[in-house]
This record gives structure tokens, sequence and C-alpha cells, in this order.
């Protein structure tokens, strides 16, 4: 048994992994960074928060649902997520009301003004992301089902208390 010879280019040595991942993790916080500065052309579409978009987006599988159930599915405080409410509820996205069996209790409705919006932002950000690779789709199903593997692992490892927000720096 001899050495076997590699002819034509020599192999590039591979990231390692760690690095590979940080990579993806740092590319997808980018794009979605760019998405939002891309911004909105259909005059319908109402600018949603990278968390007010979470809850419609979970809104729009669970169109009447608890606010502590919102909380959960998002990874948000319920104290924080009053606030949040408050916001889109202004914008007519969504309605609280008092729950019929406990008069205590607060049911939150999807509107149809919060079904179409939802609607009107994803066409907005598949319009954009399309365009950023001339819809060049070659490995769009690959990308997408690493995409969703990723992110039910990351919702799965959730603490059950947030950790350090990483959108905010602290002095």
């Amino acid at each position: 048994m001899g050495v076997q010879m590699r002819i034509g280019r020599p192999k590039k040595p591979a990231k390692d992994n760690v690095e590979r991942w940080a990579e993806l993790a740092d590319h997808v916080l980018i794009i979605a960074r760019e998405i939002q500065f891309c911004g909105y052309k259909d005059p319908r579409a109402v600018p949603l928060t990278a968390t007010e978009g979470m809850v419609m987006r979970y809104m729009q599988d669970h169109p009447i649902t608890a606010p502590n159930q919102i909380a959960a599915a998002v990874g948000l405080q319920r104290s924080n997520l009053s606030t949040l409410m408050r916001g889109l509820e202004r914008e007519g996205l969504i309605e609280r009301t008092m729950s019929e069996g406990d008069r205590r209790g607060v049911t939150v409705r999807l509107t149809e003004a919060g079904r179409r919006n939802y609607l009107v932002v994803r066409r907005e950000w598949a319009a954009a992301v399309a365009k950023a690779v001339e819809n060049d789709t070659r490995g769009l199903d690959g990308a997408l089902g690493l995409l969703k593997a990723i992110m039910a692992g990351l919702i799965v490892m959730r603490p059950e208390k947030p950790g350090r927000d990483m959108s905010r720096v602290e002095a």
C-alpha cells in the first residue's frame, strides 16, 4: 500500500465545526436585520418588531388563545407580553376579551386584519429574500430543512427562565 497522491489543487483545510456553526448563526442574524432594513412597499403592511412578529406567527396557528400560552410559546415573560399585546391591539391585529368561562381570564383573538397583515409581510419578506439571490432556488430545500431543524432544536432547548437578552448591550 502506497501513499495516495492527490492530483489537482491542494484541498483547503476545512473550518472547524464550531466556527462554521458560528458563521451560520451570524448570517441568520444579519439576514433577519437586512430584511427589516428593506421595509415594506405594500402600504397595507403594518410593520412589526421581531417579538411582535413571533406573537403574530404563533397566532396564525392559534387564532384564539390565552396570553400565558402565547408567552410560553414565544419565550416571553407574561409582563412583557401585556405591553406588546396593547400595541398589537391598537393596530387592530388582535383583540383581547374576557374569557367566557372565567371572568378573570383573558382570551386573545387574531383579527382578520392580523391574519391579512401576516400574509402581506410574509410576501414582502419572500420578495426581498428571492431578489437578493436573483430567485436562484438551488439549495433552497436543503437550507429550509436545516433551518427548520435548528429552529425546532432551539425551541426544545429553551430555558424556563430567559437568559440575558442578546439584543441588549449592558454597560
